[in-house]
């Protein structure tokens, strides 16, 4: 039984990957108060992990309904990180035009989605789910697995957000700029691995 828990919480600890979002979470926010960095770490996991529950609970009969293919997903998901890789890429460091306004949307979308509720975590989620059908202490191990691993990655955030001042700009802006092109050589590996699981 911890066997399952232990396995899920290491799955888990890969897709979301707390410390490899963190980054992002300080080039996202970079402009924003400590209070409103607060806000987002926060908002963000609650989003991502109300997301995950769900789909962990619902999600077979959700792309059933829909005719949603995991490939389909998949590219999805690339596309949109592509999107914020490109903006992150492009963005004017100079810009201190961040507001609680934009910071509220900032938690929501890259935070949220896709980078912590992305087309991985989801999909593992579902899977992990699916092939425990009809086991629901087994199940309910496997949503206390992830719930964990959220808050691990909310601690992170919570650190990176009291800690961002003492951070220099440039420095915030050098790490968004290679964020970037890594965010965006990760984007286009998602289309590929969508692409590949297609059945012609």
């Amino acid at each position: 039984m911890f066997d399952i828990y232990l396995s899920a919480f290491a799955l888990f600890l890969v897709v979301i990957d707390p410390i490899g979002t963190a980054p992002v979470f300080l080039s996202v926010t970079k402009n924003n108060t400590v209070t409103e960095r607060v806000q987002i770490a926060f908002e963000s996991v609650f989003i991502a992990s109300a997301i995950l529950v769900t789909f962990s609970l619902l999600g077979n009969y959700i792309f059933g309904y829909l005719k949603i293919s995991y490939p389909a997903l998949g590219i999805a998901g690339g596309i949109i990180l592509f999107l914020v890789a490109l903006k992150m890429l492009f963005e004017d460091p100079s810009s201190e035009t961040a507001s609680i306004d934009s910071s509220n949307r900032v938690s929501i979308f890259p935070l949220a989605v896709p980078l912590l509720a992305g087309a991985a975590s989801i999909t593992s989620v579902i899977v992990i789910m699916n092939e425990l059908q009809g086991d629901l202490l087994n199940q309910t191990l496997i949503i206390s697995a992830l719930l964990t691993v959220m808050l691990i990655t909310l601690a992170v955030f919570y650190i990176l957000a009291r800690t961002g001042k003492f951070i220099n700009k440039n420095i915030t802006n050098v790490i968004s700029k290679v964020m970037a092109i890594i965010l965006s050589g990760l984007s286009i590996q998602f289309i590929i691995n969508g692409i590949k699981a297609i059945n012609f």
